[in-house]
Protein backbone atom coordinates (compact mmCIF):
# COMPACT_ATOMS: atom_id res chain seq x y z
CA UNK A 1 0.00 0.00 0.00
CA UNK A 2 1.52 3.43 -0.92
CA UNK A 3 1.72 5.65 2.14
CA UNK A 4 -0.48 8.99 2.19
CA UNK A 5 1.14 12.25 1.26
CA UNK A 6 2.04 13.42 4.66
CA UNK A 7 1.60 17.32 6.08
CA UNK A 8 3.93 16.91 8.94
CA UNK A 9 7.36 14.36 9.69
CA UNK A 10 5.44 13.17 13.69
CA UNK A 11 2.50 12.16 11.28
CA UNK A 12 4.85 9.71 9.09
CA UNK A 13 6.85 8.43 11.51
CA UNK A 14 3.33 7.78 13.62
CA UNK A 15 2.20 6.15 10.25
CA UNK A 16 4.45 3.75 9.74
CA UNK A 17 4.86 2.85 13.53
CA UNK A 18 1.77 1.94 14.14
CA UNK A 19 1.85 0.33 11.20
CA UNK A 20 4.39 -1.65 11.68
CA UNK A 21 3.58 -2.67 15.15
CA UNK A 22 0.62 -3.79 14.39
CA UNK A 23 1.63 -5.83 11.34
CA UNK A 24 4.15 -7.15 13.81
CA UNK A 25 2.12 -8.10 16.49
CA UNK A 26 -1.57 -8.88 14.84
CA UNK A 27 -0.68 -9.22 10.84
CA UNK A 28 -4.22 -6.92 10.08
CA UNK A 29 -6.22 -8.50 6.51
CA UNK A 30 -7.23 -5.32 4.79
CA UNK A 31 -10.41 -5.55 2.15
CA UNK A 32 -11.41 -2.93 -0.01
CA UNK A 33 -8.94 -0.58 0.25
CA UNK A 34 -9.60 -0.27 -3.53
CA UNK A 35 -12.36 1.63 -2.02
CA UNK A 36 -10.54 4.79 -0.13
CA UNK A 37 -10.57 7.82 -2.46
CA UNK A 38 -7.50 8.89 -3.88
CA UNK A 39 -8.48 12.50 -3.62
CA UNK A 40 -11.16 14.97 -2.35
CA UNK A 41 -13.00 15.13 0.95
CA UNK A 42 -15.06 12.66 3.06
CA UNK A 43 -16.24 11.46 6.59
CA UNK A 44 -14.42 7.81 7.32
CA UNK A 45 -17.12 6.28 9.55
CA UNK A 46 -16.31 3.83 11.57
CA UNK A 47 -17.37 1.45 14.68
CA UNK A 48 -15.62 2.19 17.62
CA UNK A 49 -14.81 -0.90 20.25
CA UNK A 50 -11.29 -0.19 21.50
CA UNK A 51 -8.56 2.58 22.25
CA UNK A 52 -7.04 1.33 18.92
CA UNK A 53 -9.65 1.76 16.44
CA UNK A 54 -7.92 5.51 15.32
CA UNK A 55 -4.37 4.28 14.99
CA UNK A 56 -5.63 1.25 13.34
CA UNK A 57 -8.08 3.08 10.79
CA UNK A 58 -5.64 5.72 10.06
CA UNK A 59 -2.27 3.57 9.96
CA UNK A 60 -4.23 1.07 7.30
CA UNK A 61 -5.83 3.69 5.06
CA UNK A 62 -3.83 5.87 1.68
CA UNK A 63 -4.87 9.03 2.80
CA UNK A 64 -4.15 11.24 5.63
CA UNK A 65 -6.81 11.74 8.14
CA UNK A 66 -8.09 14.22 11.02
CA UNK A 67 -9.65 12.97 14.10
CA UNK A 68 -11.47 13.84 16.54
CA UNK A 69 -10.21 13.88 20.68
CA UNK A 70 -11.12 15.51 23.73
CA UNK A 71 -10.76 18.88 25.06
CA UNK A 72 -8.71 17.31 28.09
CA UNK A 73 -6.23 15.36 26.45
CA UNK A 74 -4.42 18.79 24.94
CA UNK A 75 -2.08 19.01 27.42
CA UNK A 76 1.91 19.13 27.45
CA UNK A 77 3.94 16.94 25.39
CA UNK A 78 0.79 14.53 23.98
CA UNK A 79 -1.39 17.60 23.92
CA UNK A 80 1.47 18.69 21.16
CA UNK A 81 1.70 15.23 19.94
CA UNK A 82 -2.09 14.60 19.25
CA UNK A 83 -2.20 18.00 17.41
CA UNK A 84 1.08 17.52 14.89
CA UNK A 85 -1.55 14.16 14.27
CA UNK A 86 -4.66 16.63 13.31
CA UNK A 87 -6.81 16.39 15.71
CA UNK A 88 -9.58 18.45 16.58
CA UNK A 89 -10.48 19.10 20.24
CA UNK A 90 -14.01 18.57 21.20
CA UNK A 91 -16.01 18.25 24.27
CA UNK A 92 -17.30 15.14 25.51
CA UNK A 93 -20.72 16.23 24.49
CA UNK A 94 -19.53 15.87 21.04
CA UNK A 95 -22.59 16.65 19.45
CA UNK A 96 -23.06 19.89 20.67
CA UNK A 97 -19.51 21.21 20.08
CA UNK A 98 -20.32 23.69 17.42
CA UNK A 99 -16.38 25.37 17.58
CA UNK A 100 -15.30 21.51 16.94
CA UNK A 101 -17.66 21.47 13.99
CA UNK A 102 -16.69 24.67 12.17
CA UNK A 103 -13.03 22.96 11.99
CA UNK A 104 -14.34 20.19 10.55
CA UNK A 105 -16.13 21.78 7.88
CA UNK A 106 -12.99 23.67 6.95
CA UNK A 107 -10.85 20.61 7.00
CA UNK A 108 -14.08 18.84 4.60
CA UNK A 109 -13.80 22.13 2.46
CA UNK A 110 -9.94 21.97 1.39
CA UNK A 111 -10.48 18.36 0.21
CA UNK A 112 -8.89 16.56 3.32
CA UNK A 113 -10.71 13.52 5.64
CA UNK A 114 -11.90 12.91 8.99
CA UNK A 115 -12.50 9.84 10.83
CA UNK A 116 -16.14 9.64 13.31
CA UNK A 117 -17.03 6.79 15.26
CA UNK A 118 -21.22 7.34 14.64
CA UNK A 119 -21.83 5.75 18.14
CA UNK A 120 -19.29 8.40 19.64
CA UNK A 121 -18.09 6.02 22.14
CA UNK A 122 -16.56 2.76 22.79
CA UNK A 123 -18.81 -0.04 22.75
CA UNK A 124 -18.87 -1.99 25.90
CA UNK A 125 -19.80 -5.66 24.79
CA UNK A 126 -18.36 -5.89 21.66
CA UNK A 127 -21.07 -5.26 19.66
CA UNK A 128 -22.37 -2.44 17.41
CA UNK A 129 -23.93 0.20 19.67
CA UNK A 130 -26.54 2.66 19.49
CA UNK A 131 -25.72 5.98 17.12
CA UNK A 132 -26.22 9.06 17.69
CA UNK A 133 -27.09 12.10 15.24
CA UNK A 134 -23.31 13.85 14.77
CA UNK A 135 -22.01 12.10 11.97
CA UNK A 136 -25.44 12.96 9.86
CA UNK A 137 -25.09 16.74 10.87
CA UNK A 138 -21.84 16.88 9.46
CA UNK A 139 -22.44 14.01 6.76
CA UNK A 140 -25.43 16.26 5.28
CA UNK A 141 -24.17 19.78 6.04
CA UNK A 142 -21.00 19.20 4.22
CA UNK A 143 -22.45 16.67 1.57
CA UNK A 144 -19.66 14.56 0.96
CA UNK A 145 -18.97 11.52 0.24
CA UNK A 146 -18.77 8.66 3.31
CA UNK A 147 -16.24 5.76 3.61
CA UNK A 148 -17.66 3.18 5.63
CA UNK A 149 -15.24 1.16 8.16
CA UNK A 150 -15.16 -2.03 10.01
CA UNK A 151 -12.52 -3.23 12.38
CA UNK A 152 -12.92 -6.65 13.72
CA UNK A 153 -11.02 -7.99 16.45
CA UNK A 154 -10.25 -4.55 18.05
CA UNK A 155 -12.24 -5.29 20.98
CA UNK A 156 -10.59 -8.25 21.67
CA UNK A 157 -7.13 -6.54 21.80
CA UNK A 158 -8.37 -3.67 23.84
CA UNK A 159 -11.48 -3.11 25.12
CA UNK A 160 -12.43 -0.56 28.46
CA UNK A 161 -12.57 -3.48 30.04
CA UNK A 162 -8.70 -4.39 29.97
CA UNK A 163 -6.13 -2.23 31.77
CA UNK A 164 -3.29 -3.36 28.29
CA UNK A 165 -3.90 -4.54 25.57
CA UNK A 166 -3.84 -8.34 24.57
CA UNK A 167 -0.63 -9.71 21.76
CA UNK A 168 -1.39 -11.94 19.03
CA UNK A 169 -4.79 -11.52 18.65
CA UNK A 170 -6.63 -11.58 15.18
CA UNK A 171 -7.40 -7.95 13.06
CA UNK A 172 -8.81 -7.33 10.36
CA UNK A 173 -10.68 -4.16 8.54
CA UNK A 174 -12.98 -3.58 6.30
CA UNK A 175 -13.42 -0.41 3.94
CA UNK A 176 -17.22 -0.49 1.84
CA UNK A 177 -17.84 1.29 -0.95
CA UNK A 178 -18.30 5.49 -0.58
CA UNK A 179 -22.15 6.08 0.18
CA UNK A 180 -22.93 9.43 -1.39
CA UNK A 181 -25.43 12.14 -0.30
CA UNK A 182 -28.32 10.88 -2.10
CA UNK A 183 -27.92 7.54 -0.30
CA UNK A 184 -27.67 8.64 3.14
CA UNK A 185 -29.19 12.68 3.41
CA UNK A 186 -32.96 12.07 3.49
CA UNK A 187 -33.74 15.39 2.68
CA UNK A 188 -34.20 19.15 4.72
CA UNK A 189 -38.14 18.00 5.10
CA UNK A 190 -37.44 15.15 7.30
CA UNK A 191 -38.17 16.23 10.85
CA UNK A 192 -35.14 13.49 12.21
CA UNK A 193 -32.59 13.80 9.06
CA UNK A 194 -29.44 13.73 10.45
CA UNK A 195 -30.48 10.66 13.07
CA UNK A 196 -32.02 8.87 9.86
CA UNK A 197 -28.98 9.95 8.13
CA UNK A 198 -26.58 8.24 10.68
CA UNK A 199 -28.84 5.44 10.80
CA UNK A 200 -27.95 4.54 7.06
CA UNK A 201 -24.91 5.41 7.54
CA UNK A 202 -24.15 3.12 10.67
CA UNK A 203 -26.01 0.38 8.60
CA UNK A 204 -23.63 0.25 5.84
CA UNK A 205 -21.05 -0.12 8.42
CA UNK A 206 -23.14 -3.43 10.19
CA UNK A 207 -23.25 -4.76 6.47
CA UNK A 208 -19.50 -5.30 6.21
CA UNK A 209 -18.08 -8.46 6.47
CA UNK A 210 -14.82 -9.36 8.04
CA UNK A 211 -11.89 -10.25 5.62
CA UNK A 212 -10.86 -13.97 5.37
CA UNK A 213 -8.96 -14.57 8.85
CA UNK A 214 -10.06 -16.70 11.26
CA UNK A 215 -10.92 -16.10 14.72
CA UNK A 216 -12.87 -13.07 13.79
Amino acid sequence: MKPPKFSSLTYAAVWHGCQTIFDLLYRPEIAGIENVPADGSFILACNHASFLDPPIAGSYLPRELHYFARKTLFKGRFGKLISDLNSIPIDRDGDSDLAAFRKVFGVLKSGEAILVFPEGTRTKDGKLGEVRGGVGMLACRSQVPVLPVRIFGSFDIWSRKHKYPALSKNLGLTIGPVILPKDYDPGKADKERYQNASTRIMKEIENLKAPEISGV
